[in-house]
């Protein structure tokens, strides 16, 4: 990472929250065991209420990670023009700061790959990257499955066939939050170094895991951040926007954020499950309730995609999306 001067590095930064006078009570995360029965429930209780989880028993064996992990520091330890030779992103490749086309910055540094076949990896990534997809979007599907029995939905694929189809747009992210050496020479003020914005996550679903760092922080529903407690040997998941489209809203896409802590390298590794561009985004017909309007409007992933490129992070995606409802 490249030196900044102190006016460029405010831009790191994110004032603290006001103080809330009501004592906040801090809800436990929402922790699903795939090994056991009633996880249905507690699946869609987690979605409906959080937006957010946490996966053991997953299924995913450790060398798988642990290798994976490894390939992935050593990335991001080379030079900074062999890592360039994977980018610019566009939207795939390397990146450096940068997040998207439209001002977004962060303390971060990072590697976007398509999961497609045909996609150009960096060398020694392709193969690791594969066998680590392949068993967390399988585990990605077992939890949409099991949220459409417990849903009564029929097929019972009638989520994970869009992470399964050949033509999935999903797409696999690795973010390395690497020290920050001015952050403990300046006054911080409570102020926090921002890794990665405020944002929701587009797709149908993300699933998350990270080296034992801390950084990740959800938004509750009373407007105060969460800290996401580490654990490396966990899976975490998001509800997508896409996801809470299709649930006519039950499902909630929660609005997530990174913050550095500038001692610590953290890195992460995301798969984000895609629809088809050509698929078709609306509330399940089966999940309406007699008389129940549909709060969005339909959209193909391609719209939507195309549309949240032109926002900032932190700006409210699916706003355009709603339907206006007589009061």
């Amino acid at each position: 990472m490249v030196a900044l001067s102190n006016p460029l590095m405010e831009q790191f930064f994110v004032k603290p929250s006001k103080p809330n006078t009501t004592p906040l009570i801090i809800p436990d995360i929402p922790l699903i065991d795939l090994s056991k029965p009633e996880s249905k429930h507690n699946l869609v209780k987690a979605c409906q209420d959080f937006g957010f989880f946490k996966v053991v028993n997953h299924g995913v064996p450790a060398k798988y990670i642990t290798k994976l992990e490894s390939e992935a520091v050593k990335f991001f330890d080379s030079p900074l023009s062999v890592k360039q030779k994977s980018g610019p992103p566009n939207p795939f490749g390397y990146g450096n700061k940068s997040i998207g086309r439209n001002g977004d910055v962060g303390w971060v540094e990072y590697l976007l790959l398509n999961t497609k076949a045909e996609s150009v990896y960096p060398d020694n990534f392709r193969g690791v990257v594969n066998d680590y997809v392949t068993l967390v979007k399988n585990m990605a599907c077992e939890i949409m499955e099991l949220l459409a029995d417990e849903m009564k939905l029929q097929p019972r694929n009638v989520f994970s066939k869009l992470l399964m189809d050949e033509q999935s747009d999903s797409v696999f992210r690795l973010n390395h939050y690497p020290p920050f050496p001015q952050f403990q020479e300046n006054e911080t003020n409570g102020r926090k170094l921002v890794g990665f914005g405020e944002h929701t996550d587009p797709q149908i679903i993300s699933v998350l895991r990270s080296n034992n760092s801390s950084g990740l922080e959800i938004l509750l529903r009373d407007g105060s951040w969460m800290s996401v407690p580490p654990d490396s040997e966990s899976f975490f998941v998001n509800v997508g926007d896409s996801l809470q489209v299709m649930t006519n809203g039950r499902f909630k896409s929660v609005k997530h954020r990174v913050v550095a802590n500038g001692t610590k390298s953290r890195v992460s590794m995301i798969y984000f499950g895609g629809p088809p561009l050509s698929e078709k985004i609306a509330p399940l017909p089966s999940l309406m309730e007699e008389e129940e309007d549909s709060l969005y409007k339909e959209f193909t992933w391609f719209e939507y995609k195309k549309s949240a490129y032109k926002t900032r992070l932190s700006d409210n995606r699916l706003g355009m999306f709603e339907k206006i409802t007589a009061s």
